[in-house]
């Protein structure tokens, strides 16, 4: 082991295999964090599993990432991909309207894979939580034939004012959102024109350089989950796979249609008209995913939280002429919106 500790402090390549199970986590314990609640976890990675003192009833939630398929290792660093992942999970946990407590992490890759990657990824992972004030209370490591995934399973509280269903959704109720929609997906569109050799002018530049930062390590406030609870939110999830798509779950299980009021929603587009064109910009905002911004609806605009945007209204699903019950639809300009989202069997790659 000394051998190749001098290796990685000399900058040479060291990969998961030569260093080994029991090196790795030595290099992970050494850079894991404590987050801001630390005082949750009695016991900590290291031990067969983590005891985390909470009270009250608990949320879990679990997502994955898969190289390939969830990141491209040319567009996102290891960092990235450890932010990326904290962001996805705690977002559910917000979405509930609970307050995120903890993670555990796993980490499937081959015996190739540099030591340097999984450092890096161990150290967005634990920063991500530092900021949001939650412990990383342990997790998993394995090997692969050559696959790299990373897996989450974030646990929350709830607040005082209870847990928030997409179910809720009430006719006359108000659409809104917590913060801007789009970003994401004008990161994700302008690293594709990248590789064809295109990149915004001058005057651009910076702001297109905040959508690709925005794609590979998104950030939002996993506050506004449990303060819509408190505003008295109805029904409520986080944008990961589009308005579009998210907002027709809250309408299939609420059982109402929703309208999306297309002023408030051209005027999000409008941000990225210049950059990317306006037929882009405003399907970025309806369809794209990764935003893990808040979507809720409440009783009238004067219960929506401060600094949120109401960007829709909810209705009775109307019959068709014939008497049956239409399916639960979300509306754009008075018809169908078409284009969802992302579907994970559907839609291609990254």
């Amino acid at each position: 082991m000394p051998e190749q500790d001098n290796a990685q402090a000399r900058g040479q390549a060291v990969t998961l295999g030569e260093l080994g199970e029991s090196g790795i986590l030595r290099e992970i314990f050494a850079r894991l964090g404590p987050g801001r609640e630390a005082t949750s976890a009695e016991v900590g990675p290291g031990d067969d599993a983590a005891v985390h003192d909470i009270s009250g009833p608990v949320i879990a939630t679990t997502d994955a990432m898969v190289r390939g398929r969830d990141w491209l290792d040319k567009w996102s660093t290891g960092h990235d991909v450890g932010v990326k992942v904290v962001t996805q999970n705690l977002a559910d946990i917000s979405a509930m309207g609970g307050v995120p407590t903890g993670i555990l992490v796993t980490l499937i890759a081959p015996s190739d894979l540099s030591v340097s990657w999984a450092m890096d990824f161990t150290e967005g992972l634990s920063r991500a939580c530092q900021a949001a004030g939650v412990s990383v209370l342990g997790g998993d490591l394995s090997s692969s034939l050559g696959e790299v995934m990373v897996s989450v399973t974030a646990l929350g509280v709830l607040t005082e004012h209870g847990t928030v269903l997409r179910s809720g959704a009430r006719p006359g109720d108000v659409l809104a959102v917590s913060g801007p929609l789009g970003r994401s997906a004008a990161g994700w569109d302008l690293l594709r024109r990248s590789d064809a050799g295109w990149w915004p002018p001058e005057s651009e530049a910076a702001v297109a350089a905040d959508w690709v930062g925005f794609h590979c390590a998104p950030s939002v406030d996993f506050t506004q989950g449990s303060l819509a609870a408190k505003h008295g939110a109805r029904a409520m999830l986080d944008v990961s796979d589009g308005l579009g798509r998210d907002a027709q779950r809250i309408a299939e299980v609420s059982q109402v249609d929703i309208d999306l009021d297309e002023s408030s929603i051209q005027a999000m587009a409008s941000r990225f008209a210049d950059v990317l064109g306006s037929q882009a910009a405003l399907s970025h905002v309806l369809s794209g995913g990764e935003e893990h911004e808040l979507l809720a609806t409440f009783a009238d605009t004067t219960t929506v939280p401060l600094g949120w945007t109401v960007i829709g209204s909810v209705r009775s699903v109307q019959q068709a002429s014939d008497g049956d019950q239409r399916i639960p639809t979300v509306y754009w300009e008075g018809k169908p919106l078409e284009n969802l989202g992302w579907d994970h069997f559907e839609s291609p790659a990254v």
